[in-house]
């Protein structure tokens, strides 16, 4: 259906199964570099112009008029999605580095934050140790603490929220953050 419209015919060493010429892969790879994808991404944009074409034949739509210039503009906005999407991956590279510590704490300042946990943490009730405890020291999920202790998930949710709040508050007090 769409390879007979697609391809020239009789065009020399071309796969029967490829939608796009050598001239229109060309074309497509031309597209992308002056779009400022690198050399080693063009041949996923290349890929995503024929997956779009095999799509376009499944879906039983008509070719296209000029291949040529619809696989351009699709080249180009992969082009444009590539640079979306690596900016993207840099703002969360620079927030994860953001939520790095700067530094460590020293031995020192490390003993006195785990006192003032620990204070912190005898003065919770029982409910709330236990779900603070389960939570940031086993690292398990709400729903699994729920199963765990037979409560509902906003209950552990609740829970959670009043002991991070008392901590919160008693390390400040302690003046430790």
């Amino acid at each position: 259906m769409l390879r007979g419209r697609v391809r020239f015919r009789g065009a020399a060493g071309a796969d029967p199964a490829d939608p796009l010429e050598p001239e229109q892969e060309r074309r497509v790879r031309a597209v992308l570099a002056l779009g400022g994808v690198p050399q080693a991404d063009l041949a996923d944009g290349v890929q995503h112009v024929r997956l779009r074409l095999l799509e376009r034949s499944a879906a039983g739509k008509e070719a296209p008029r000029d291949v040529s210039a619809w696989a351009a503009v699709v080249a180009s906005n992969w082009a444009m999605d590539w640079h979306r999407a690596r900016r993207r991956q840099e703002r969360v590279g620079e927030r994860l580095a953001s939520l790095r510590p700067a530094e460590q704490p020293s031995g020192e300042e490390s003993s006195v934050l785990q006192l003032s946990v620990a204070h912190g943490l005898d003065e919770l009730t029982d409910a709330q140790r236990q779900v603070v405890t389960l939570r940031f020291y086993a690292d398990l999920a709400v729903r699994d603490i729920a199963a765990e202790l037979g409560v509902p998930e906003g209950t552990v949710k609740s829970r959670l929220h009043s002991a991070v709040r008392a901590l919160r508050a008693r390390l400040h007090e302690d003046e430790v953050v």
